[in-house]
């Protein structure tokens, strides 16, 4: 009997084994591309079965169309050791297949040495979107054309793949910091079931150089964070336990990418209800019937100890003296109510709002030993706004900096301000991101919804998030700025686009803590720049003219034109750094 109960469970194991963890978790948008547009005679003469290949990881591919790409036979990738790289293969079949897994085997080399469980595959799962065209940014007109693109990275273990589609499948492959330097190869194995239906071997080159881990990375990523968009696609109440549980596990991946800046709210929605969800109030100001002020920090604690204890630690951003619509709450004792005010800069609201508010925030930040790296945030505010509050602050609270997303060149008059962030059309001059760096200043730079190339919507192709890397790396900015990590619409994996926006504008990764492809490709380009500036410290004078080499097409060349091949170049650039 004892036999017989071993034989039954070990039957069941394989069982479940075999079917996975039940494919599908969510349904797809359809395809808005017309069939009659896709080429029915290439799927009609497809072979039978799954079939498989490597393809580039710079470029987006159709579901509905059938794989037309140059594909190489095995895909070879080279790594500092402490670096994730990554690749993606094409899996389609004219019949359908059901429960497909993808499993990445251990990576051995000629020496015997092993780098275990450090390959990964997610399924690439597709989503609507913009069509990509140049007036499809700020103020995109109503009726504009829709596509299916390839962006979610999903964590199932198993998908089912319908007849005649295509499905990417996202390869990852953390190298660790003690890895072996040389040559390793592996499978990745496709079983359908438990019956192996292909594979596709990898080859890794292990440079005999290490990445600094990501708590010494230098660059400067600052994608602002929303809060309260995860409290309403986890379904749980805002600031709760079980809110705060679920930010952990959003915020990870960023704190993994190297972010540096935790965003924070004053008051109330700061950017007046921009996003799908407005931005809950970390801090709650009460006016005492005495006419005196007390406000609560403890989400506010709770949320920047939280990101803290993530590794994300350079800066607290504080949005904002100056919110978009101007306006603040309060509850009143007196009335017992809540009380919303308009206090715009320059009139005796203003004055009356903030300045006891900052002198008692002041104070606070003190305590928590938070002073020194937090900032009074402004995001793209007039000159005439940003003069009332810098005066304001000044008065009230000179050891606090200022932030500022610029569009006005405001930097130029207020040369304290510890971080800077230009848009990419507007560049700041050289020798401004020079004293900057030599005061210790942070200069960075942003693209949003204005520009249409290069981005990362969710219609961009994957090589411009690390495109847009390496412009900056060139140009000399400490790092980028985006809006935004999480402000996530409705349904992001099935609908990306919202409001007027270009679609994916505002947003990297998808509720769950999954990625995204744009996410990814933004990491590696973040990792070459730790490398540019790791050989920049070490490196002899061959070594910073090569550099300089490789850099040197991100500023000559016109990188609003996508007819400049610079996914060529962004390759290139890759392949020779690796070569240093």
């Amino acid at each position: 009997m004892r036999n017989q109960s071993i034989i039954y469970i070990f039957a069941a194991a394989l069982a479940l084994s075999c079917t996975g963890n039940g494919g599908n978790v969510f349904v797809e948008a359809a395809d808005p591309v017309e069939v009659r547009q896709i080429d029915s005679t290439l799927w009609d003469a497809a072979p039978d079965g799954l079939q498989a290949m490597w393809v580039s990881s710079d470029y987006a591919y159709s579901r509905s169309a059938y794989p037309v790409t140059d594909s190489p036979d095995v895909l070879r990738l080279t790594a500092w050791k402490g670096e994730r790289v990554s690749g993606e293969f094409l899996l389609w079949s004219r019949e359908g297949v059901r429960n497909v897994r993808c499993l990445a085997g251990v990576l051995e080399s000629e020496d015997g040495a092993r780098i275990d469980n450090g390959a990964f595959c997610r399924f690439v799962r597709y989503t609507l979107a913009d069509a990509p065209a140049p007036e499809c940014k700020c103020n995109r007109k109503e009726g504009h054309p829709a596509v299916l693109v390839p962006d979610l990275l999903d964590d199932v273990t198993s998908l089912d793949i319908e007849g005649r589609t295509v499905r990417p499948v996202w390869f990852s492959l953390d190298v660790p910091a003690d890895a072996a330097a040389g040559k390793y190869t592996a499978e990745v194995v496709v079983k359908a079931g438990c019956r192996k239906v292909g594979k596709l071997p990898v080859e890794l080159t292990v440079v005999d150089r290490v990445l600094p881990p990501v708590c010494d990375w230098t660059y400067h990523l600052d994608l602002w964070q929303h809060p309260s968009a995860v409290a309403r696609a986890r379904g749980v109440d805002e600031w709760s336990d079980e809110h705060f549980a679920a930010l952990r596990e959003e915020m990870t991946p960023l704190a993994e990418a190297g972010q540096k800046v935790i965003t924070c709210t004053l008051n109330r929605d700061p950017w007046n209800h921009q996003c799908y969800d407005a931005y809950g109030d970390m801090i709650r100001w009460t006016k005492h019937s005495d006419g005196t002020w007390s406000y609560d920090y403890e989400v506010f604690d709770r949320w920047v100890s939280l990101m803290m204890s993530l590794g994300i630690n350079k800066m607290i951003n504080c949005y904002s003296m100056v919110p978009w619509n101007c306006l603040l709450d309060y509850f009143d004792e007196a009335s017992s109510q809540t009380v919303t005010v308009k206090a715009d800069p320059g009139t005796a609201e203003f004055e009356q709002m903030w300045k006891p508010f900052l002198v008692d925030f002041k104070g606070h930040l003190q305590e928590k030993g938070w002073l020194e790296i937090t900032n009074i945030a402004m995001d793209e505010r007039s000159p005439e706004q940003m003069d009332a509050a810098v005066r304001v602050l000044a008065e009230c609270a000179p050891e606090m900096g200022f932030a500022i997303a610029d569009n006005h060149a405001s930097y130029r008059k207020y040369t304290m301000m510890r971080d800077v962030c230009v848009a990419m059309r507007h560049p700041m001059d050289q020798e401004d991101i020079v004293m900057r760096k030599e005061q210790g200043f942070n200069s960075t730079f942003y693209v949003c919804c204005s520009t249409h190339y290069p981005n990362t919507f969710t219609f961009s192709q994957p090589y411009e998030s690390e495109l847009l890397i390496y412009y900056g790396e060139a140009v000399g900015y400490d790092g980028m700025l985006r809006w935004a990590y999480n402000s996530w619409p409705a349904d992001p994996a099935y609908d990306s686009r919202f409001g007027s926006f270009a679609s994916g504008d505002t947003y990297f990764t998808y509720p769950g803590a999954r990625s995204s492809v744009r996410f990814e490709k933004l990491r590696d380009g973040i990792e070459n720049a730790e490398k540019i500036r790791t050989l920049r410290a070490v490196g002899d004078e061959s070594t910073l003219k090569d550099l300089d080499a490789i850099l040197t097409p991100f500023t000559t060349g016109d990188t609003a034109d996508e007819s400049c091949h610079w996914a060529r170049t962004v390759a290139l650039a890759t392949d020779a750094l690796n070569r240093l």
